[in-house]
């Protein structure tokens, strides 16, 4: 079921906020898939603020195709050390390629000023995985779908 990320964190408050930090941490990985069906992944930077989740993209860019051809999505955070550092979070669902100029505006509030020429996709959120590891190195998951 396609969620917004305010549906998601209303349902399951714990692991958004987790995926909120990890994503803000540094650069997020998008994987979406070619039209040939082989996979795409690229560095982005993940915006969320008053329940959306956003990226913006090169009007140009194979990834925004992708999602615009309807391919689903996955993002992953960036992993700060080879022993899951602070975790790992991990989203799916699909890309809505918005051009009200109100979502833009506010997904440029939240620290990312897009070039003008960018385009803007909010993300739906169809299922969430989180891990972290104990002291002793077991992995800690959740998982969520909406």
């Amino acid at each position: 079921m396609k969620q917004s990320w305010q549906d998601f964190a209303l349902t399951e408050p714990e692991l958004p906020a987790f995926g909120e930090a990890r994503l803000k941490s540094g650069p997020a990985y998008l994987a979406t898939v070619r039209a040939d069906g082989m996979p795409r992944v690229h560095p982005v930077t993940p915006i969320i603020g008053e329940g959306h989740l956003f990226l913006f993209m090169e009007p140009t860019s194979p990834k925004g195709h992708d999602v615009q051809r309807g391919s689903g999505y996955a993002l992953h955070c960036g992993v700060s050390s080879n022993d899951g550092g602070e975790g790992e979070f991990r989203l799916a669902g699909h890309a809505l390629f918005t051009d009200n100029p109100a979502m833009r505006e506010l997904a440029a509030t939240y620290g990312y000023q897009p070039q003008n020429p960018y385009i803007l996709f909010e993300l739906t959120v169809e299922s969430a995985f989180s891990t972290i590891y104990s002291d002793t190195g077991e992995p800690i998951r959740k998982r969520w779908k909406g």
